[in-house]
């Protein structure tokens, strides 16, 4: 075994070198007319420059990822100092921002901009923690572990680049110079942060086409005895993959007529240690709770546990207020802290279809998890926003774009209930986010039913329903092994607005049942793919999520890879 992990480690690092190194002479033999930079006059040796123009090929801003890396990288020619380099300088360039946002929320006399750039501080923050934590992977690697840190910086960058752009977009419809101002330092900010991604993707590639991908490790996870872990896999991973107590005790308890600890769930978050490694249990006792619940970035680890999703309800009624309350800021629980679980939880917001983007529950939390849980909304109800997750045995509700965001999600033996829209309104299912085609971000839905309320059902022919948009140019949603009532129009997907994303997002159904998952009818964008069963299990728990490093030690079953075709129909 160590030998094999040697010539592994071994392998890839010579890979990547060599590889970089052919590029290098095949660029600089090319005049690119994706390129205008001309590093000749800024008097750098030819070796750097063909360094950096061999490391910037894979990426889809290459001026601006020739000119950073040039003025950056004290004439280098190594190519993992100047991907060190790309990522210190995407960190720059959003700290950058964060501080012209800071600076103008002090000086904005308009209070639409005020609003939206306070909120865009908080993402930017955001983004900033995900680049410290890929810098720090990046420059602390241990090789022997190289596809599990590789996924991780494709996560964390991915989630970097979605802040940025939800920042953005909380300046909808504002036309003033604050604006403008955030405006082109997100694009500068986010182009660099691609550019780091692209780096990582095309490392990933390289090593994948010498049949030392990912999947192989993969497989050595899923050939794994019981109680063994996988050689690449540290101490501190191993000790979270144990299997959950069957019988959890609390830490603190919340119940409302007083019988624990705190009577609000806001106040038992209080006491989570910081940053906390260690399982942190909030049992919430029957009731419904009328708070707005923020479990922050420092409070991580935390397991929720209600007494079933109909009796521990959260419930809020905020909504967008144009100029006031963004989107992002309308959830009724907001989930940022890593390593979350929530267990037999209702969260809902009352705020009702006439009052549009209202969400239920928002998650930027990286590898959370959520089981026997409940989202009930109209539009927006579940903001999948960013990270890696997982949703098993839970019911959403809503009407439009009610499962939306640019995270890496699975929804796996989840009841979806599509609500009646307004009289003018008809419904969508899914509007994922990914903005960036490196971006890692897409939305599975596996095993799950999707179907009619009863007060909805007599109208379903009038006000259809579609699976989903292209909210964001490089939307990918793939609806997998599910079942699939009469509501769902014929067309199955719809525009978002005009042509927008339909050559450039990624949908896609295979081996769903029902009728609403006929197919000879569908849409026939660019964007529309057919996948193949084996194609398909690269959309999986364990291929996409890397599920098995990290779900099994919060004791939530799941389903690894994709049921057998006879087998789809079963509950598992």
């Amino acid at each position: 075994m160590e030998k094999n992990r040697v010539a592994l480690i071994s392998l890839s690092l010579v890979l990547l070198v060599a590889v970089v190194a052919a590029v290098a002479v095949t660029v600089s033999h090319l005049n690119s007319s994706t390129s205008t930079y001309r590093p000749s006059e800024t008097g750098q040796p030819n070796t750097s420059i063909k360094a950096i123009k061999a490391v910037c090929e894979p990426t889809d801003y290459k001026d601006a990822c020739e000119k950073t890396l040039s003025s950056m990288s004290h004439n280098t020619s190594d190519p993992m100092e100047l991907v060190n380099v790309a990522f210190n300088a995407s960190m720059k360039y959003v700290t950058d921002a964060f501080d012209k946002s800071e600076l103008l929320k002090d000086v904005s006399k308009d209070p639409a901009s005020a609003e939206a750039l306070r909120t865009c501080s908080e993402l930017l923050e955001y983004a900033t923690d995900d680049l410290k934590k890929s810098i720090e992977q990046l420059g602390s690697v241990q090789t022997n572990r190289y596809e599990q840190a590789v996924e991780d910086l494709k996560v964390w960058l991915s989630a970097a680049i979605t802040y940025q752009d939800t920042c953005v977009d909380g300046f909808e419809g504002i036309n003033t110079s604050a604006a403008e101002a955030m405006h082109q330092a997100i694009k500068n900010s986010t182009q660099i942060t691609s550019n780091a991604l692209a780096m990582i993707n095309q490392f990933d590639n390289l090593v994948g086409s010498f049949n030392i991908s990912s999947h192989a490790g993969r497989k050595l996870l899923s050939g794994t005895r019981a109680n063994e872990f996988p050689w690449w896999m540290s101490a501190a991973q191993e000790r979270f993959l144990q299997p959950a107590p069957a019988q959890i005790k609390p830490n603190v308890t919340v119940a409302q007529d007083g019988t624990g600890d705190f009577k609000t769930i806001s106040e038992a978050l209080k006491h989570v240690p910081k940053q906390n490694n260690d399982t942190f249990v909030i049992y919430v006792k029957a009731g419904v709770y009328k708070e707005g619940v923020l479990v922050d970035k420092h409070m991580t680890h935390v397991t929720m546990i209600g007494d079933g999703p109909t009796k521990t309800k959260i419930t809020g009624d905020v909504h967008v207020i144009q100029g006031k309350i963004s989107t992002f800021k309308t959830a009724t629980v907001a989930v940022a802290g890593e390593w979350f679980t929530g267990m037999g939880l209702g969260f809902e917001n009352t705020a009702g279809p006439q009052n549009h983007q209202a969400v239920a529950l928002r998650v930027n939390a990286d590898r959370s998890v959520f089981y026997n849980c409940r989202m009930d909304g109209y539009q927006d109800t579940l903001y999948a926003h960013s990270g890696r997750q997982f949703y098993r045995d839970c019911t959403i509700t809503g009407t439009i774009d009610f499962i939306f965001g640019d995270s890496a999600t699975m929804l796996q033996n989840c009841m979806i209930i599509v609500r009646k829209p307004m009289d003018n309104q008809q419904n969508i299912v899914t509007a994922h986010g990914r903005i960036d085609r490196q971006g890692n971000g897409a939305l599975v839905i596996q095993n799950c039913t999707i179907t009619s309320d009863p007060a909805y059902y007599p109208s379903r022919k009038k006000l259809p329903t579609y699976l989903g948009r292209p909210w964001k140019p490089y939307s990918r949603t793939l609806i997998l092994q599910s079942q699939l009532d009469d509501l769902v129009h014929p067309d199955g997907w719809m525009p978002w607005n005009g042509n927008i994303g339909l050559d450039t997002c990624f949908y896609a159904e295979l081996d769903n049942r029902g009728p609403g998952a006929n197919l000879t009818k569908r849409v026939t964008w660019p964007g529309i793919k057919k996948l193949s069963y084996d194609e398909a299990q690269r959309f999986t728990v364990e291929h996409y999520l890397f599920g098995q490093t990290w779900i099994p030690r919060t004791g939530v079953p799941f389903i690894p890879g994709l049921l057998p075709m006879a087998e789809a129909n079963r509950t598992h």
